[in-house]
């Protein structure tokens, strides 16, 4: 457990095309769990993008970013969401935001191919990770200095956590409610959701 006497800013990075449950999955998780939990000030839960204008999600899902890079909050635990992810790769100044935020953070994750902005980032070096089945094989070959793990729903390595494609990202952060907090807030939360958790990777 890490959590302090003050709320946990979990900043989660969406982006052009990101999957909608890669970010939604998570907010859920961490808005609920607040709600939940004894204190109400439990998790700060909040999207960044690059710009704060409406970011268009996969299947034209329109969401509005609560900061952009310029005016995020220091960020406890950054999640960065997959989805057609290639082009946030050859954005430098993405890469730079993902791995000037590691720096501060206690926590680092990703969901489905957000991996590989991470990665990008070297932020996974000599680590297992893992993400989306479809997209394994390009991981390993792109950074072949990972270790890529299949049949898995997350992979925790201490700071950083990655879980496979989109609907692991919900069982990802219940675990990671469950290691912040305990596992009777996770417990909790995911039964709210009327979620049906899945607690080994």
């Amino acid at each position: 457990m890490i959590l302090g006497h003050f709320a946990l800013n979990v900043g989660i990075y969406i982006y052009r095309n990101a999957e909608v449950l890669d970010f939604s999955g998570p907010f859920e998780v961490f808005s609920t769990a607040n709600r939940l939990s004894d204190s109400k000030k439990t998790f700060n839960v909040f999207l960044v993008a690059q710009e704060k204008l409406p970011v268009i999600a996969r299947g034209g899902y329109s969401v509005n970013p609560h900061y952009d890079f310029s005016d995020s909050p220091q960020i406890d635990i950054l999640i960065v969401a997959g989805g057609i992810h290639t082009e946030e790769l050859e954005k430098p100044n993405v890469i730079s935001w993902v791995s000037m935020s590691e720096k501060n953070a206690q926590l680092v994750a990703s969901v489905c191919t957000g991996a590989f902005i991470l990665a990008e980032a070297g932020l996974l070096s000599c680590l297992k990770v893992t993400t989306h089945w479809e997209d394994l094989e390009s991981l390993q070959s792109t950074y072949p200095d990972l270790t890529v793990v299949s049949s898995t729903r997350w992979v925790d390595e201490g700071r950083i956590v990655t879980s496979g494609g989109i609907s692991a990202g919900i069982d990802m952060s219940l675990h990671l409610v469950s290691r912040l907090v305990g596992p009777e807030l996770a417990r909790n939360t995911a039964r709210q959701m009327e979620f049906e958790w899945l607690k080994s990777a």
